[in-house]
């Protein structure tokens, strides 16, 4: 049996230092694509049509990165009577969000842009408006969250109709068949949450 020594010096036989299994760590290096620049996929579309594509599409998933997690800080600080059903449907709604999330990132990166990723840059680019760090009543939250949506739901609406002209038929399929549906029925759920109607008597 090799003796802890004997495995070191054996590793070390071709110059190299340390055993074989050891990491390297604290790599740094240059970027191999920067922020804003396209990779060359043969996909049949103009690089002005995907950089097109790949600029909206960032500023949809940089605002809906910020819905996803106010989705999740409402969750979190819901209060009141309605605390138990708002707090299943707020995080349900944050799953879907998650989801459209990862499916805006992927359609970027398959046009052979870059992603926005980092909760910093999401804070520089996105035109939701910015909640309080603390609690907010149940009328405040949803109203945040409904506005946000209809952000989205417009910027998709007007990305949609561009991606369907310039022939970005994947672009404008992901934008209507997920942003958008998927938004509408989360306003849909939230909006009847502010209906000033009775709960025991009838006016």
């Amino acid at each position: 049996m090799a003796t802890m020594t004997q495995f070191h010096q054996q590793t070390t036989g071709d110059g190299r230092q340390g055993p074989e299994a050891q990491p390297i760590l604290r790599q740094r290096g240059e970027e191999i694509q920067p922020y804003g620049t396209l990779t060359r996929y043969p996909l049949g579309l103009s690089d002005d049509v995907r950089a097109a594509s790949v600029k909206v599409l960032n500023q949809i998933l940089c605002d809906t990165m910020v819905l996803r997690d106010m989705y999740k800080k409402h969750h979190w600080q819901v209060s009141g009577a309605t605390f138990y059903s708002l707090h299943l449907l707020l995080d349900k709604h944050y799953e879907e969000q998650a989801k459209l999330v990862d499916e805006l990132a992927e359609r970027i990166q398959t046009l052979g842009g870059v992603s926005i990723a980092m909760p910093h840059d999401v804070a520089e680019m996105t035109k939701v408006e910015r909640p309080p760090r603390g609690r907010e009543e149940v009328p405040v939250q949803i109203s945040r969250l409904l506005e946000a949506h209809e952000l989205i739901l417009i910027e998709a609406r007007e990305a949609a109709g561009k991606a369907a002209e310039a022939g970005d038929d994947g672009t404008d399929d992901l934008l209507v068949s997920a942003i958008v549906r998927v938004n509408e029925m989360q306003v849909w759920f939230l909006s009847e949450h502010l209906v000033d109607t009775p709960l025991v008597k009838a006016r």
